[in-house]
């Protein structure tokens, strides 16, 4: 009987020492505790957006002609009005100072004639004077009428003659300003298109034709992104966004929506989506913005501060996380979630502050119901 009992011990100890060395050696995972803190709704452009100036022209001159003067070179800065190419215009400044003559001929003219007309009329009433004497005939004072009226419409023809003149003048003068090209606003100058002597000549209808001159504003810009056509319905005009750009990495410029396409664009092989601006509210001192910069846009269209979070690729199917139980086995554990965002989950029921989820989800051996252990405390 106690042979028994000692074969029966030896068996059972021989089959816990089996167990203890066949089973696996548990997974090490790292954990993350979850915190309070801050959690926003938002929605995020599905290409890169890009930095865009408020106001830029691609300006050409209204009929082709030899550049005779360029007043700028790339990179200049101007002011609205300002010159920047003319034409060869000898012909057309010519016909100007044509006009100009014939403008001053018809002053003279019309002064010669109305001082006519003034002094006829002076004569008539003289007359009309002296027939009230019997001093002279009435039919004097006829005469003197017809002639004084005669000579004010004189003066009024005149007149007229000055006007079309002037008019002849300022059609000449823009004949000849077609041969000038000016700046539309105060800007930078990004390209110039010619060389002095070279022919310039404009863009007609339908024909890709490189502009004179690439004019943009140096010192004001927005953000322009594609944001995908399932969001366009919870986005609006004044919304908050985040915007960031490749060129300032770890920067973030505060912007708002100024305008949301009124049309989905819909290009092959491409997503659908809609075309969104944001204006930027505030800029760090000493970033210069270019036209052109590729941005990212983030518009936040909820927010909740002091709130249990989580990070987002931390939830399993939207409803579980991975903790380690006591006895050391993971486990799924159900949570009920909030607001969500590409970095982090709002937790409203199913943790509390400063407990610890798994976070290396996904990596070998971490699934539901193994042995685990804790090898790094990740510090969110």
């Amino acid at each position: 009987m106690k042979k028994r009992i000692i074969f029966a011990v030896i068996g059972v100890f021989f089959v816990g020492l089996f167990y203890l060395l066949s089973r696996p050696e548990p997974v090490v995972v790292s954990i993350v505790s979850v915190e309070l803190g801050t959690v926003e709704q938002t929605v995020a452009n599905t290409r890169a957006g890009t930095v865009k100036a408020c106001q830029r022209s691609r300006l050409s001159l209204p009929i082709g002609g030899q550049i005779a003067q360029l007043f700028v070179k790339e990179g200049d800065h101007v002011e609205a009005g300002q010159l920047l190419m003319s034409l060869w215009n000898e012909d057309r400044a010519a016909q100007v100072a044509v006009s100009q003559a014939s403008e001053k001929s018809a002053v003279q003219e019309r002064q010669s004639i109305c001082i006519s007309a003034q002094s006829d009329s002076r004569e008539y009433r003289r007359i009309v004077n002296l027939v009230k004497k019997n001093l002279v005939s009435k039919e004097s004072a006829d005469l003197a009428k017809s002639r004084s009226e005669a000579s004010k419409a004189s003066c009024e023809a005149a007149k007229a003659r000055e006007i079309q003149a002037r008019s002849a003048v300022t059609a000449a003068q823009a004949v000849l300003e077609q041969t000038h090209l000016r700046a539309p606003f105060a800007g930078s100058v990004a390209e110039v298109t010619g060389e002095i002597g070279e022919f310039s000549t404009p863009s007609p209808p339908g024909v890709a034709t490189p502009p004179a001159i690439d004019l943009l504003t140096d010192d004001c810009h927005y953000i322009s992104a594609p944001i995908d056509e399932v969001d366009a319905s919870d986005i609006a005009i004044g919304d908050r966004v985040r915007v960031t750009l490749d060129a300032f990495r770890g920067k973030a410029f505060p912007s708002k929506i100024r305008r949301i396409s009124p049309y989905i664009m819909d290009f092959e092989k491409q997503a659908r989506t809609v075309e969104v601006e944001a204006d930027l509210t505030t800029l760090p001192e000493g970033v210069k913005l270019l036209a052109g910069y590729s941005a990212d846009m983030e518009i936040i269209l909820n927010s909740r501060d002091n709130v249990l979070r989580i990070p987002s690729e931390l939830v399993v199917d939207d409803s579980f996380v991975m903790v380690l139980d006591e006895e050391g086995n993971l486990q799924h554990k159900a949570i009920e979630k909030g607001l969500s965002n590409w970095r982090y989950t709002e937790v409203v029921s199913g943790l509390s502050e400063g407990e610890s989820i798994v976070s290396n989800i996904g990596s070998a051996g971490v699934v539901a119901g193994a042995r685990a252990e804790v090898g790094i405390v990740v510090d969110d």
